[in-house]
């Protein structure tokens, strides 16, 4: 019977439990697929195939611990997957406050969606969790969940998870509670499109104005539907030293000194700083 650990946070709490809380706890695990034993690890009892595995078993097996596993370049990744979507189920009303792309020097992988903390949020799909996490400085609480249709979504800045990884959920189903934990500015929710690993534009599947797809089924396709991920480039910066000045850098990078001033929000005549930071690209 293979192990599985879920996360440290579980096994803490798992510790702490009640003799009442550890009963009813045992009760509901094999609904879940697991077994508990006196030390309170859970353990699998079941080796149904994970979603999709057909498509996932060739790139890596299935695990509990990381967003990306896969480490699949977009020029590898198959072409031309139908995503059935006719299943799909919000996971919040909320309105989009920060779209998919590029913000503040890195790539924003999902949307932003306005919650209330507490408020319940859903599975988009039926499928299985994979993960369920704490990252300090990003994602906070999230779910990671894989879907029967080919795709994974995440779900981050959780106030609570109310999943457990191998767990099998219908869409709709609630997976956690919307929050504010992690690199977050206040309460929304994180919400990612993933095939692969590699994110898509959730707003290319879904009209988040109505809270439904577009159509019946998407079609993954490589040359569209990674396109904004494949045109980023991350911003690139260069550290000024005793003597350079903004039309020597602008050599240096075979690039302008307008340029340099507006990345900056800097004017011509501005006097440089030993160390300062200028983005050049």
């Amino acid at each position: 019977m293979k192990k599985h650990i879920l996360t440290a946070f579980t096994m803490i709490a798992a510790a702490c439990l009640s003799a009442q809380e550890f009963k009813d706890l045992a009760s509901l695990a094999p609904s879940y697929g697991y077994e508990i034993q006196k030390d309170k690890y859970l353990y699998t009892i079941d080796d149904e195939p994970a979603p999709a595995e057909n498509i996932y078993a060739n790139y890596a097996e299935w695990q509990n611990k990381w967003v990306n596993p896969y480490k699949t370049a977009i020029k590898d990744v198959p072409d031309s997957l139908v995503v059935d979507c006719r299943e799909y189920y919000n996971p919040t009303e909320g309105d989009v406050t920060s779209p998919y792309g590029p913000r503040w020097g890195r790539f924003h992988h999902g949307i932003d969606l306005r919650v209330s903390i507490g408020e319940p949020i859903h599975a988009a799909f039926n499928g299985k969790v994979r993960v369920t996490d704490y990252d300090k400085y990003g994602y906070g609480y999230f779910v990671v969940i894989r879907h029967d249709n080919g795709l994974e979504t995440l779900y981050g800045h959780l106030s609570k998870i109310q999943v457990v990884p191998n767990q099998t959920v219908l869409a709709g189903d609630v997976i956690g509670l919307g929050g504010n934990t992690g690199r977050s500015t206040g309460p929304h929710l994180h919400f990612e499109f993933r095939y692969l690993g590699n994110s898509i534009n959730p707003t290319n599947i879904v009209d988040f104005q109505y809270h439904v797809p577009y159509n019946d089924t998407y079609v993954v396709c490589k040359a569209q539907s990674f396109k904004e991920l494949q045109n980023y480039s991350a911003p690139k910066y260069h550290i000024v030293r005793s003597g350079e000045t903004l039309s020597s850098i602008a050599r240096k990078y075979h690039t302008t000194i307008d340029k340099l001033c507006k990345l900056n929000n800097l004017k011509k005549t501005s006097i440089l700083r030993v160390k300062q930071r200028l983005r050049y690209a």
